[in-house]
């Protein structure tokens, strides 16, 4: 059958000229189709730095104390009543004693002392984000006085 007002006809064009309803057309019967937005997340993972976890040297002084040992001699004079001596007189006569003394070497070794482990653990939070979408709601304004029936429960007319 022919096009008649496009009541009658192929449905493709009927579809079309539901699409194509303007607010201002006169018609029967007529479909709004109400959209609104929402919001998409996506997520990407960026480095934000890096942790580099190394050795440094540093010196310090010590100070510790060594008990040490060393030995002194002790000359000591003492006057004798003028004793007779067969000896005669020389300086060939000589005494030897000798000294020592306790001498502290040093030497180091090393040791550990400890360790230090890094890793990484994941934490997830929560993070509040705020955005405007937009959304389509059906309004009705009404010329005249009307009589409108409604199964809208959810009040979104006004």
């Amino acid at each position: 059958m022919g096009d008649f007002f496009g009541i009658f006809g192929d449905d493709d064009k009927k579809k079309d000229i539901e699409k194509t309803v303007d607010t201002a057309d006169t018609v029967e019967d007529g479909k709004l189709r109400l959209k609104e937005e929402e919001l998409d997340v996506a997520k990407n993972r960026v480095q934000t730095g890096d942790v580099t976890l190394r050795k440094e040297i540093v010196e310090e002084q010590k100070t510790i104390d060594v008990p040490v040992t060393h030995e002194e001699v002790i000359i000591e004079r003492r006057a004798i009543n003028k004793e007779p001596s067969d000896s005669p007189i020389t300086n060939e006569e000589t005494i030897r004693i000798p000294v020592s003394e306790e001498q502290v070497d040093i030497g180091k070794h090393t040791v550990v002392t400890g360790e230090v482990i890094a890793r990484k653990r994941e934490v997830e939070e929560n993070r509040h984000i705020e955005e405007t979408v937009k959304k389509e709601e059906a309004r009705i304004d009404k010329n005249g006085d009307p009589n409108i029936i409604s199964d809208d429960t959810t009040g979104g007319f006004r």
